[in-house]
């Protein structure tokens, strides 16, 4: 299952673990990411609460958790190579993973096509 926040971050959700990064629209917006900073593993986040900080030659970002649950990854390549965000925004280019602890918070995200509609309404 994937979903989508307004704030333009992502997660897919396999059993009760969800992987978060951000949509290709927003690193389109952002340009060039430079530098990620990323929550500790173990970290108790929660929905719609800053997760992560994502910083491109234009701006510096946060990244807002889709759902409330427990860090279990991080994506420790984008230390050394933050430009994954720009080259595979959706795949290779994520940020942590996430054990969910309201698997129903996830009603209230977009689908993709929802999302679709969502970016096309903001040009």
């Amino acid at each position: 299952m994937l979903k989508f926040t307004k704030e333009h971050e992502w997660i897919r959700v396999e059993n009760d673990v969800g992987t978060v990064g951000i949509t290709d629209y927003a690193q389109t917006q952002l340009g060039d990411v430079v530098f990620v900073e990323l929550p500790q593993s173990g970290k108790a986040l929660e929905q719609g609460k800053e997760a992560a900080v994502v910083e491109s030659v234009k701006a510096a970002s946060e990244i807002y958790a889709p759902a409330s649950g427990t860090v279990t990854e991080v994506n420790a390549a984008l230390g050394e190579q933050p430009g994954k965000v720009n080259e595979d925004a959706g795949g290779a280019g994520w940020f942590f993973k996430l054990k969910l602890a309201k698997p129903a918070e996830l009603d209230g995200l977009m689908d993709e096509a929802g999302y679709k509609s969502y970016i096309e309404g903001l040009h």
